[in-house]
């Protein structure tokens, strides 16, 4: 089975993150770059699975050339091989050109199974794994909290506001996993070695093919401004009547 990982370079979830208020983007110099952590469970999935099965795992990104560092931690964890999107006219891309690229890099590299996580942590879409779906055509099971991979098919349990979905779809097929199923594992010494000797393919645009290089479209931000500074909080002072107060000041905000 050949398992394709869809992982992402954000920046540092601990980290101070700021809009650049000239280009509205986010400014991805201001901390560490680093695998978001949802990409991480969904390694995670695909590795669990060729512990103990016949299986390529392969990670694929679209970024800029620093994701190069994020990939060879992928390779780490235990990645076969990777590939890198970089192309200096992806910048800005939005979310449905990205699909659409990330979509022919699939369908140039092959699969049998697409993970990702279920959104990221700086742009927070959560729309990609199924706009990917949709190009290449096959089933789509999304926000997973629990993973079960067999030779023909993929199935899961997903959370809804009236209760657990099981869900099940055959192969070739995508899905999106929540931070609910199982915590990457940690690169250890040896895969941090072997990782420096695993391919990393990187194609442009021109390699994907002129349906991806078509018609591109790029997020446009109208206006940006910086968060406003918190204010103090509201504070009651306990004469007998705080109860009161207390139960007013939520109503108040549709809380109770």
């Amino acid at each position: 089975m050949k398992i394709v990982v869809l992982v992402k370079q954000v920046p540092d979830t601990w980290g101070e993150r700021r809009l650049n208020l000239d280009t509205g983007w986010l400014d991805r110099g201001g901390s560490e770059a680093v695998i978001d952590e949802i990409d991480e469970r969904a390694l995670e999935a695909a590795l669990a699975y060729q512990d103990s099965n016949d299986a390529e795992v392969v990670a694929l990104t679209m970024g800029p050339d620093s994701a190069k560092d994020m990939l060879r931690k992928s390779l780490a964890m235990g990645a076969d091989s990777a590939v890198h999107i970089l192309d200096g006219r992806l910048a800005g891309a939005d979310l449905a050109w990205t699909a659409r690229v990330i979509a022919a890099a699939l369908t140039k590299l092959g699969y049998d199974l697409v993970i990702a996580g279920n959104e990221s942590t700086d742009g927070r879409g959560g729309v990609l794994p199924a706009l990917v779906a949709e190009h290449l055509g096959v089933p789509l099971a999304s926000y997973l909290d629990s993973v079960a991979i067999t030779p023909d098919s993929i199935a899961g349990e997903r959370s809804t506001e009236l209760g657990t979905m099981s869900v099940r779809a055959p192969l070739p097929a995508v899905i999106s996993v929540t931070e609910r199923t199982a915590e990457a594992r940690f690169p250890n010494f040896k895969g941090i070695l072997r990782a420096k000797k695993k391919p990393v393919t990187v194609w442009s645009l021109d390699d994907l093919g002129a349906d991806a290089a078509a018609s591109p479209v790029r997020s446009v931000v109208l206006a940006t401004s910086e968060r406003p500074a918190r204010s103090a909080g509201t504070q009651i002072v306990d004469d007998g009547t705080a109860g009161v107060e207390l139960a007013e000041f939520l109503a108040a905000r549709h809380l109770i």
